[in-house]
């Protein structure tokens, strides 16, 4: 007997049908019901593939096998996943499983007709937030009929035991068992022009930039990086198209006579733009879209069919952390070998992809068979990379690839190890010799000959004195997720001055309200209690600030029950949200002291800080809430608030009265309401401006009242992290701290240092 669901349409599903549908399968579905413009389809489940196994009496021998296959071995890898995939490809389908596929696909195709689709895997544990699965799994364009419809879902089910797939797992320390698989079967879209878009810059890591990418034809060349796309640089906020870089593109991907083929790009668009500006433009305003309603940077696939634009998939960008690491490890890859002069002009030129600075021998892969001439600290360079190539990859000192953008896959892949990375050089394998010794600078897009000397060790000893400047001001971090607190803790930084409680919350899954009316009350208490104690133990003794949860209607209505408990606002921003929402409704509020306190009882260093108070008599209420709790019987218990409305500047004397020891400016929140912009709306965002006079007025007034009272202040907007001259005023005025983004305490620290000595 088969476990229903076998087949959900895309209509019915939403993120929390990830165990069901796949990471791929929940995001489709979430995105068809959030209004985007996603080609309709269904999700064979879970469900269908654990009784495929069954029907053929597969699994207890595919997990036998996996367990004591040397994924390090590579040939016997291949063959122990040719050994399982032959299983698979040669089962049988229970007869209620293919029936429901085909009547599903008739269903999709409408009467008489056998529409063509693409078929595409979506395993449980892809398109998660910390690993990346992406192209792992197979996918087949341009499918049509009933009996091509079911071998390639039998090839997407045995897909799940490439020898990639088997590597990746194990590597990550992800159990087979664990893993299953769904498949997508969705209308094909003809795609004349298709691409890829990050809804933040993820090789600069920079918050404010939308990346896209374009090709002509089927996309599956651009996440391949067979050619090298177009590249569009978008401001968030205002949209305005910052850059603009033109492929040559001679070959493209195209449906002909039902089979997917490489043809030749007509001669008069090779060199043109391959979408417009206005499409440019829509796009990006769909990627800032899909951030705001997955709260978290995502990675998007496009096609455009017939002048309409389509997303075809969306997952979290698994590769910001990523990022911060890379130099570092560069750092130590130049230790390891010893420095490197390299020549002022360089032999290679290409595609910044994956930041940081690598060195090594150059080892040249003409095929993925190679991958057993890289060694530990080579430098690797190939035409492309396929994950066939990720053993290579990680034990690379840095990648360089003739092919590809920001976007492909050795872009994504270098950016999640951290390792720097080169893309779309074009001649980097005919130009860089085998065993030469280059250096990679993965953030300029450029590739030097180099030669030991010992000239950099003094740059790089000046940059560790920089870190480790001591400061009056103190420098503190805003942080949200608990698995970047070690990392980021080991960082030359005096705490954390902003922990966003939202992304700890978003985790949980479930409304606060819907977890009471559960019961579950002490599992919500639990879990964000364990979350708060993995940043005060990193931290510790450093001060751990949390910022109480700001969610607003429409954001908390995501959460499961939330369409309950959650009314629908006219201006969400302006409504239910902040201290109102506490007094307003205790029970949740008494949650998060309830967690606080429990962490308190062993890390004393975490603290509360209360957002968007409208009133002194609002946070005399919020402050009773939490005494009631017993927080304020231990003096080293601090109690903050955030200044982000105007009357918080006004009144900002009668707000110290009520009783608190540290002020904490949002200035992101504080410029739209002190100009009436939004710098999220594309019409009036020009507007935005954080260092305005009206804005420096409300900063210097709030500075300066705090220090005559003896009141911390601090500042934890995106100024602080983006603005140098912003920081040298807000220090000679006298603020206590700066709460800053993970990636500019360095720099930030620095400014800090210059701007204390000319006081």
């Amino acid at each position: 007997m088969v476990t229903l669901p076998v087949i959900k349409f895309f209509k019915d599903i939403d993120k929390h049908d990830t165990p069901l549908v796949g990471g791929k399968g929940a995001n489709l579905g979430e995105m068809a019901k959030a209004g985007f413009p996603v080609p309709n389809g269904f999700a064979i489940t879970i469900n269908a593939y654990d009784a495929f196994l069954a029907e053929n009496e597969i699994a207890k021998k595919i997990y036998e096998i996996l367990s004591v296959t040397d994924v390090n071995d590579p040939i016997q890898l291949g063959d122990v996943s040719a050994k399982i995939q032959k299983m698979v490809v040669n089962g049988k389908f229970p007869d209620d499983v293919s029936q429901a596929i085909i009547a599903s696909y008739k269903k999709l195709s409408g009467v008489f007709k056998k529409a063509l689709v693409a078929v595409r895997s979506s395993a449980t544990a892809e398109d998660s937030g910390d690993t990346s699965f992406a192209g792992q799994q197979a996918s087949f364009l341009n499918v049509q009929g009933d009996a091509n419809l079911l071998v390639n879902v039998r090839e997407c089910w045995a897909s799940l035991f490439t020898p990639r797939s088997i590597f990746y797992r194990v590597e990550n320390k992800i159990k087979h068992e664990s893993v299953k698989i769904s498949v997508i079967v969705m209308k094909m879209v003809q795609s004349e022009v298709s691409g890829v878009m990050f809804s933040i810059d993820p090789v600069k890591n920079d918050k404010e930039r939308i990346l896209i990418e374009s090709v002509w034809g089927l996309g599956e060349m651009i996440v391949q990086g067979s050619v090298v796309p177009d590249n569009y640089v978008v401001q968030k906020g205002t949209f305005a198209i910052l850059s603009k870089e033109i492929s040559d593109q001679s070959i493209q991907l195209t449906k002909e006579g039902g089979k997917t083929i490489e043809r030749e790009v007509p001669q008069k668009l090779r060199d043109k733009q391959k979408i417009t500006d206005g499409e440019i433009v829509e796009l990006a305003k769909y990627a800032d879209k899909l951030q705001k309603h997955y709260y978290f940077p995502q990675d998007c696939e496009w096609a455009k069919e017939k002048g309409k634009l389509y997303i075809v998939q969306t997952r979290p960008i698994t590769t910001i952390s990523a990022v911060d690491r890379s130099e570092a490890k560069a750092v130590k890859t130049q230790k390891g070998m010893g420095f490197v002069k390299t020549t002022e002009i360089p032999i290679v030129t290409g595609a910044a992809a994956s930041p940081g600075l690598g060195t090594g021998p150059v080892k040249i892969l003409k095929r993925p068979k190679e991958i057993g001439k890289v060694q530990k600290g080579d430098v690797l360079v190939a035409p492309m990379t396929s994950p066939d190539y990720v053993p290579a990859m990680k034990k690379a000192a840095a990648i360089v690839t003739d092919e590809g953008g920001q976007t492909s896959h050795a872009a994504i892949v270098s950016r999640e190890l951290g390792i720097p990375c080169v893309v779309g050089t074009h001649d980097g394998t005919s130009k860089l010799k085998e065993g030469s010794i280059v250096t990679v600078d993965g953030a300029l897009g450029q590739v030097f000959v180099g030669a030991k000397t010992v000239k950099q060790e003094a740059a790089i000893k000046l940059k560790e004195k920089i870190v480790k400047t001591k400061t009056a001001t103190k420098i503190y971090v805003n942080l949200a997720e608990p698995e970047r607190a070690q990392e980021i803790a080991k960082q030359y930084v005096d705490g954390v001055g902003l922990l966003r409680a939202e992304f700890m919350i978003a985790n949980i899954g479930i409304h606060p309200k819907q977890a009471i009316a559960d019961k579950k009350q002490d599992i919500f208490i639990d879990k964000l209690a364990d979350d708060l104690t993995t940043f005060c133990k990193a931290f510790y003794p450093r001060p751990v600030t949390y910022r109480a949860t700001d969610f607003k209607t429409n954001e908390y209505r995501s959460l499961k029950g939330g369409a309950t408990w959650e009314p629908v606002e006219p201006n969400p921003m302006l409504g239910f949200r902040g201290a109102f929402r506490y007094v307003s409704s205790p029970e949740v509020f008494n949650l998060e002291l309830a967690a606080i306190k429990r962490v308190r009882e062993k890390y004393d260093n975490l603290h509360l800080m209360i957002p968007f108070v409208r009133s002194p008599e609002e946070l005399a209420k919020v402050r009773r809430l939490v005494a009631t709790e017993g927080l304020f019987e231990k003096s080293s218990f601090k109690f903050w608030m955030m200044v982000e409305i105007p009357v918080n500047v006004i009144q900002i004397e009668d707000f110290i009265k009520v009783g608190i020891d540290g002020v904490s400016i949002g200035s992101n929140d504080l410029t739209m309401l002190m100009q009436g912009t939004d710098r999220d709306n594309s019409e009036v965002a020009q507007e935005f401006n954080e260092r305005s006079p009206a804005v420096l007025w409300a900063l210097k007034r709030v500075i300066t009242k705090c220090n005559a009272a003896g009141v911390t202040s601090s500042i934890c907007g995106q100024a602080p992290s983006t603005y140098e001259d912003l920081v040298k005023k807000l220090v000679r005025w006298g603020i206590t701290s700066l709460s800053i983004n993970p990636d500019s305490i360095n720099r930030v620290r620095g400014v800090v240092a210059e701007a204390e000595k000319e006081i």
